[in-house]
């Protein structure tokens, strides 16, 4: 086991179990956007399946961790998967992590994950940095649902068709896109969902040049094609819930009445979801006035 890097680090390490294969969250920017856990499981792994062992290996020099280096990706990640449940049947503890992020989450993992725990092997999710989880908190998306679609089809046809299966939509969609991409990608939502359809860009995020923007459509998808700094790093994009129609918002005089006497006595989401199962009025609707009469008094 090499030396803890932190006293806290070690009473971690005492917690791990060989045999387990631990998939690791590292940084997708700032290097310092990594738990003690992580680098707990890091320096006591006796071997850490890497997509890009160089990528990997920058991060462990960082904190000083000399663990074993594999690499496992996803050109190979089906046959790594034997190796690997062998070296866990061994009793050898076993780290997993991408370039950035989270492992599985739009980035080699999934398959090797699913190997093991069919070989009977525990797995354990050391959690942590995840773009899409960091764009949807600094965007000011207020939904409470949310999609996760990561990347799109590279094709415009492809690409277009899958947009409109969310011209409705009530949730956000967050989407992950290539820098080369972007500003076509921007383009392609803008004339597919409207270009009023609000979208956020959030690019390059716990870096230096990290840019959170949100915009109608148009306008975000011109000022991505006028500024080639916006085409450059890692891109998140974040489509607006659909606005909802006037049917969707309609409260008639009883339903706001059941929902003020509701009110008096519960909580604003509680008193719109009873509301609506009463009256039949529209939930979302009804919350939204609740809060404000709340706010109001």
């Amino acid at each position: 086991m090499h030396t803890p890097l932190f006293p806290i680090v070690e009473d971690a390490q005492a917690s791990l179990v060989n045999g387990t294969l631990y998939v690791v969250a590292t940084p997708i920017g700032n290097v310092a956007d990594i738990s003690l856990r992580a680098l707990a499981v890091l320096a006591r792994a006796d071997l850490i399946c890497a997509e890009d062992t160089r990528v990997t290996g920058q991060l462990l020099t960082r904190y000083g961790i000399q663990s074993k280096l594999v690499s496992v990706r996803e050109h190979n990640e089906r046959t790594m998967a034997d190796k690997v449940c062998n070296w866990l049947a061994e009793g050898q503890l076993v780290a997993q992590v991408s370039d950035a992020g989270t492992p599985a989450v739009s980035d080699p993992g999934a398959r090797l994950v699913a190997a093991v725990r069919a070989a009977g092997h525990p797995v354990c999710a050391i959690p942590g940095a995840c773009a899409a989880v960091t764009a949807l908190a600094a965007s000011g998306v207020t939904t409470a649902e949310w999609l996760f679609h990561g990347f799109l089809p590279p094709k415009r046809g492809a690409r277009c068709k899958q947009l409109e299966s969310w011209r409705d939509a009530h949730y956000a969609v967050v989407l992950y896109e290539a820098p080369h991409r972007v500003a076509e990608c921007a383009a392609d939502i803008a004339v597919t969902l409207g270009e009023s359809r609000l979208v956020t860009l959030a690019r390059e995020l716990t870096k230096t040049f990290e840019t959170v923007r949100t915009l109608p459509a148009g306008e975000l998808a011109q000022w991505i094609a006028s500024d080639s700094n916006q085409q450059r790093g890692e891109c998140v994009l974040i489509i607006d819930a659909a606005p909802p129609s006037a049917a969707e918002t309609a409260i008639d005089a009883q339903a706001e009445h059941t929902l003020r006497v509701l009110l008096a006595e519960l909580p604003p989401k509680q008193a719109a979801k009873l509301a609506a199962t009463l009256t039949g009025a529209p939930r979302d609707a009804l919350y939204q006035l609740a809060v404000s009469l709340r706010h109001s008094e």
